[in-house]
Formats: C-alpha cells, sequence, structure tokens
C-alpha cells in the first residue's frame, strides 16, 4: 500500500505515492485507469478497479448456439472527441501494432463500410412498406419557432420542464422528431434542458439527420471493439481488477470537508475493508443505465418492471453506491448536498425504460430482402426506423461478423422500440410481454416479409431496461453533482449522471470526459480534456443547419 502526504485539489500527486481506487463498472473507470497510468504515471499495480461485473454497461455477449445480445450502443463520429483521444491509446486487439482509434479510422475508409442511409424512415403504406422522403422533416412554421426559442433559452428557465412543455403536440408527429427521438433515444417526456444541450451539441448533424452520413462504424459491436480493447490493455500493464465485489461504501473522515479514508465491500462472501491514506485518491460511478435489466428469449417474454427500491440492491451497484453516500459520515456534513440526488433518476423507470432485441439468425435471407427494401448494404443504412409502428421499432443491420466469435454463416442484428408498452400492430399485446418469436414475427409484418419456416431456427433475445434512458429524465440543477465536488482532497464522480456544463449526455463520451476531468484534476496535470465539439460554433454549419430546418 503506498503512502504519502494528503494533496489538494489541482496540486501534482507524487504518482509512485498514490493508490488509486475506482468504483463502479463501465466505461469511466476504465477509461480513468488508463490515463492514470499513461498521463499520471502512477505504477499500474497501484491502480484498482473495483467492479460488479466485467464490461459495465456496454456488455453485449452471446454465442451462435443461444443468440447473441446487444445492448445500447452509441453512434461515433468525430464530435467524439475524448473517447477518440482514449482509443488512441489503447491497442487494436486485432493489430497490437495500432490503435483502436487507428482501426476505426481505417476501417471506415474501405469503400462501403460508413453509414449513409438510404431509408432512415419506412411507413406503411397501402401497398406494403414505403419509403419516407426523410428530407421533408416536416416542420410548421410554429416548430420551428419553437425550436429557435428553446435553443436560446437559458438552463435555468428550462430547469425541471419536459420537452412537451416546449413544443405543440404536432411537433411530435414530425419526421424530425420521429428521426430525433430514434437517433437519441429521447422522448416527448424527457428533460428540456438536455434537449437544448443535444440541439446545441448535433446541430452539425441536422443537415444529414435523414442519411446519418459520416458516422463512424466500429469493426464489431463496441464492446468487442472498443470495452474488451481498453480492459485488455489495462490487464496486461498490470492493473488490479476486482470482480464480483457488490455494493460498496465509502467512509469518510470526521471534521474534514469531503475526503474518503475507507472502502467496504463484499468479496466470495468475505467483507474487505481498503484503508485510503496520504495521497491516495477514490473516484465513483454514479448509478447505471443496465441496472435491474431483464433478458427473455424465443419462447418467454422479459420480466415484470421492478420496484425502485430493487434498484438498491441490483448486482450492478451503480445505484446502491451512489445511495449510499447519504448514509455515510457525510450525512452530518452540509456538503451531502453536493452529491446529487440519485432518487431522480432511479425511481421513474415507466418514463426511462426501453426495450432492446437482438436477432440471431443462421437464414441469410433476411438480410437479402432487408437491403433489396432498403438499398442499403448491411452496415451502410445506420438505423432504420418503421414510423408506423405502434411501438415505433427500429432496427440496425451492421457489418458481419458483428461478433469476435461470430462463425462465418450466422448473421445478427438488433432494435429497440422507444413505446413497448403499447399494443403491437400484428401481435396485439404490449412488447414486454412477448416472446422473442413474437417480437420478430411484429417486425416481418411491418416489413412484409414472408412468414416461413426459413425463420425457425432465428434467436431472439429481447431485453428489457428500466434505466436506459434515465439521464434523460427531467432534472433540476442540484440532481446532477460536479465531477469534482467542491472541497474535496480526495474524492470525484463520473458516469452519465455527473454535471459537466453544456454537454449532452452522450454515454460514451460525456462518460470518458468526465474521467479526464476527474484524473487531469484530482492528480494535478495541467491538461484538460479537449473542447466540447459544437456545431453552433461554427457560422457555416449553423447556417446549414438553418437550411435544413427550413427544409
Amino acid at each position: 500500500m503506498a503512502r504519502g502526504h494528503a494533496t489538494q485539489i489541482g496540486h501534482l500527486r507524487q504518482p509512485e505515492l498514490t493508490n488509486a481506487y475506482l468504483v463502479g463498472d463501465g466505461i469511466a473507470s476504465l477509461a480513468a485507469a488508463v490515463y492514470l497510468v499513461h498521463d499520471a504515471r502512477i505504477p499500474p499495480s497501484q491502480v484498482h478497479i473495483l467492479e460488479s461485473g466485467p464490461g459495465g454497461s456496454s456488455h453485449s455477449t452471446g454465442t451462435p448456439g443461444t443468440g447473441y445480445i446487444v445492448l445500447p450502443e452509441q453512434m461515433l463520429n468525430f464530435s467524439c472527441v475524448c473517447l477518440y483521444d482514449l482509443l488512441s491509446i489503447v491497442p487494436s486487439l486485432n493489430d497490437p501494432a495500432k490503435t483502436v482509434k487507428q482501426e476505426i479510422d481505417e476501417f471506415n475508409a474501405m469503400p462501403g463500410n460508413r453509414t449513409y442511409a438510404n431509408s432512415r424512415l419506412i411507413a406503411r403504406g397501402t401497398d406494403g412498406p414505403q419509403i419516407v422522403d426523410a428530407k421533408e422533416l416536416g416542420l410548421r412554421e410554429k416548430d420551428r419557432l419553437d425550436l429557435f426559442n428553446i435553443y436560446r433559452e437559458s438552463e435555468k428557465k428550462l430547469s425541471g420542464l419536459r420537452v412537451t412543455d416546449c413544443f405543440e403536440e404536432e411537433f411530435f408527429r414530425t419526421n424530425f422528431w420521429c428521426m430525433w427521438a430514434t437517433m437519441f433515444s429521447f422522448q416527448p417526456w424527457h428533460s428540456a434542458i438536455e434537449f437544448r444541450r443535444y440541439l446545441h451539441r448535433f446541430v452539425l448533424g441536422l443537415p444529414r439527420i435523414n442519411t446519418l452520413e459520416r458516422l463512424d462504424n466500429t469493426l464489431y459491436n463496441q464492446y468487442d471493439s472498443i470495452i474488451l480493447p481498453i480492459e485488455t490493455y489495462l490487464k496486461a500493464q498490470g492493473v488490479n481488477f476486482k470482480h464480483d465485489t457488490g455494493a460498496v461504501r465509502l467512509t469518510f473522515a470526521e471534521n474534514s470537508d469531503i475526503k474518503v479514508n475507507g472502502i467496504h465491500f463484499s468479496k466470495d462472501d468475505d467483507k474487505e475493508f481498503i484503508q485510503v491514506e496520504g495521497s491516495d485518491v477514490v473516484f465513483l460511478t454514479l448509478g447505471s443505465t443496465t441496472a435491474c435489466a431483464s433478458v427473455g428469449n424465443n419462447h418467454s417474454p422479459t420480466g415484470p418492471l421492478p420496484f425502485a427500491h430493487d434498484a438498491l440492491s441490483a448486482s450492478d451497484a451503480g445505484w446502491s453506491n451512489w445511495s449510499s453516500l447519504f448514509f455515510s459520515s457525510l450525512i452530518n456534513t452540509p456538503h451531502i448536498a453536493q452529491l446529487g440526488n440519485p432518487l431522480s433518476f432511479y425511481s421513474r423507470m415507466t418514463e426511462s425504460r426501453s426495450l432492446w432485441f437482438t436477432v440471431t439468425l443462421e437464414n441469410p435471407e433476411f438480410f437479402k430482402l432487408f437491403e433489396k427494401l432498403t438499398s442499403n448494404d448491411p452496415g451502410r443504412g445506420g438505423l432504420t426506423t418503421l414510423k408506423d409502428s405502434s411501438w415505433l421499432l427500429s432496427i440496425v443491420v451492421p457489418h458481419q461478423p458483428y461478433f469476435l466469435n461470430q462463425p462465418d454463416d450466422v448473421r445478427v442484428f438488433w432494435g429497440y422500440a422507444l413505446f413497448p408498452e403499447k399494443t403491437g400492430d400484428s401481435v396485439r399485446k404490449p412488447m414486454f410481454e412477448c416472446t422473442g418469436q413474437e417480437i420478430f414475427m411484429e417486425l416481418l409484418g411491418h416489413l412484409n416479409f414472408p412468414e416461413d419456416s426459413s425463420w425457425l431456427n432465428s434467436i431472439t433475445i429481447p431485453c428489457m431496461m428500466p434505466y436506459a434512458t434515465s439521464p434523460l429524465l427531467t432534472r433540476t440543477h442540484e440532481d446532477r453533482p460536479q465531477v469534482i465536488p467542491k472541497r474535496s482532497s480526495n474524492f470525484a464522480l463520473f458516469g452519465q449522471f455527473v454535471e459537466i456544463p453544456e454537454d449532452g449526455v452522450f454515454p460514451l463520451e460525456y462518460s470518458v470526459r468526465a474521467a479526464q476531468t476527474a484524473v487531469f484534476k484530482m492528480m494535478g496535470i495541467q491538461k484538460q480534456p479537449k473542447d466540447i465539439c459544437k456545431g453552433d460554433q461554427n457560422l457555416k454549419t449553423l447556417a446549414q443547419a438553418l437550411k435544413a430546418l427550413l427544409s
């Protein structure tokens, strides 16, 4: 155990005398570990990651025999400056002489690998599926005015407001909203503040909202292409991983500001304790978008929506760890208000739930029919939304293979629904009550693909995620804490529920930015994350966005 004198935030810490403890699953802890080793020069054996399981929120998995599972993935492009900085350090699994970023760049430079959707929206026509001219955004003059008003409004005035508080009902029936909502998993009842931030952050993409042009694809799914290489790199460096630690309880020094002095956790049913000393630092990931996820199969639906208190006993301990801060010694200090309010995010599952599904096929017929319908090769179409589906289904048909262990004769695609509580159009029950096979049949019905025996060997795995969109819920300024709370001497927070001014919660990018901020400030490194890439900082981009909105 390294020892040293306590160090103030912003002052350079001696790396050889510092132990860093990263509590929580996901890319935030992994990214922080990379920068602690690479930039802060802490010996890898003194960097400790305590997680309840590998891979955090991006742990896609599966086999051809049981079916694959793809969990939520983030669209990538040049605006992911923090994520791409991280991936410029990490070696590729396929070719260690290259970085993951180089691998992504080379893959997207190959003809046919970059996204360009010819069929972003598909409607229900009189003679079957009909490709929608998505260049026509369908915005009325009042809708454009409302977009402009929320764009320029202050966050203080939008505090606690929903998107529905800022627009008329007709706005939510436009092609613009359909594409925006399905691209970012936005719901009408989500945060107006977050909607405004996304507008500022992604206004550069408005001229291409119908084609998704310039998005980057990864060679495989994002777990195999991003998370696994980072984990492999850290383990090769000698970073200490502690898996299956369950919930973690932090203790704080008395008569101090915010200073962690102990970490309590369980490992293999044994209680363990880590003494935090000297210049040691502690990082905690707040919340979880994958906690309490329920997985079904071809013949069984997902489980029922859990109760709010179930979040505190989930195997993914993100909510429990955040909530436990309120039962620490901080309860007796005025600083407890700085640590946010987890209840605002884990208690509203009917507003944050989403249902994802992954289809594994041995028969190539679905891919052939989909390519013929959409005029897109696998991987080129990005996201395709069935706009008249009661469930508001969207699917992604990616490049193959999509998993490292995927055989050549197996194909995988995935999708999700924004309204899984509604009754289906062919399968007359809510999506939450449907088996995987019924979800696949509903999809085939919307695409007008024949339902024959060739689909019998398909495997559809549904996954209900109660907290999938919880970072987008309405909030007040006090609900999300700063990355480094005021008067903290050795404690930082990160994940999708910390406050990064002016940035929208684009999961991977946001989590890495928070990790960079925490490490650079905590370790006293004279370095800052790259500026948030905002399209509204460029007049040409703004003019192009205005032209698109006026179409």
